[in-house]
């Protein structure tokens, strides 16, 4: 990997790790479109380069949250017993999610990634925020919810806080505890979307040199460095800038991103 990827990998890394923080929304929808820009530049064969930055994605996802989560506990926010209610549909779904996008196309796959990110963008555009109306259903319903979060989450490669936050919220969680158990949500959610990506990819041809399944291992490393060292630089930013505000700055950029990932899937 030459000097001037790890260059830019470092920087967009930066950047993801930074708005993660300051906003409180994963890196994947983020990360997803410009690892696709990136590997498309570099010649990667055009059949692999959206599950690889999907796949990649997803598992920058096991460091970045960790150091969130520290800093959620030490404040005491997150709810472990939801965390472990969701984590067995979690660690299905996860695994499942890859397994189905590997059965797609790279068209399909980035159709699929455009379709969600403009949903989920135009959420955070309208700010809506779920009426709390129930409570948390039981280990049944929390094992399915659980599953469907993790299998879209190993679809898009993202930490599944677009889905699992507006449920709590929904079930009466407040706010802030939501936020922050769904962080802790993120690591299970990575850790069994890696070993699917890795399982899944690791017979495939024509994968690209320093590849461990869909995972590009350089990336991997260069991004988690930079997204763990930003991360809480962005929280501490978070209380000094008007968050909402840049939320529908962000939710803006989102779109761009997802028309892009339209583009690459239908030209």
């Amino acid at each position: 990997m030459d000097l001037t990827l790890i260059g830019i990998l470092l920087v967009l890394g930066a950047a993801v790790g930074f708005a993660a923080g300051l906003l409180g929304i994963g890196g994947g929808m983020l990360l997803v479109p410009f690892m696709t820009m990136i590997l498309t530049a570099k010649a990667f064969p055009s059949e692999h380069i959206v599950h690889m930055a999907i796949a990649t994605s997803l598992a920058t996802i096991m460091f970045t949250s960790i150091s969130s989560v520290r800093a959620h506990h030490a404040r005491g926010a997150v709810i472990w017993r939801i965390v472990k209610l969701f984590t067995p549909g979690i660690l299905i779904g996860s695994w499942v999610g890859p397994w189905i996008g590997a059965q797609m196309n790279s068209a399909a796959l980035a159709t699929f990634f455009g379709l969600f990110v403009t949903f989920s963008a135009t959420q955070m555009l309208l700010d809506r925020k779920p009426a709390a109306s129930r409570d948390l259903p039981g280990p049944v319903g929390m094992t399915a919810a659980g599953g469907t979060i993790g299998v879209l989450s190993g679809l898009v490669g993202a930490g599944g806080g677009f889905v699992s936050v507006p449920f709590m919220t929904w079930c009466n969680v407040k706010i802030h505890n939501a936020v922050a158990t769904s962080a802790a949500l993120g690591f299970p959610i990575a850790f069994a979307g890696t070993l699917s990506n890795i399982f899944f990819g690791l017979n495939v041809p024509n994968l690209p040199a320093g590849s461990l399944g869909y995972i590009y291992l350089p990336a991997l490393l260069v991004i988690a460095i930079a997204s763990v060292s930003t991360a809480p630089l962005g929280a501490r930013t978070a209380h000094a800038l008007p968050v909402k505000s840049l939320k529908k700055v962000f939710a803006l950029m989102l779109y761009a991103l997802a028309a892009y990932m339209l583009y690459k899937a239908f030209r």
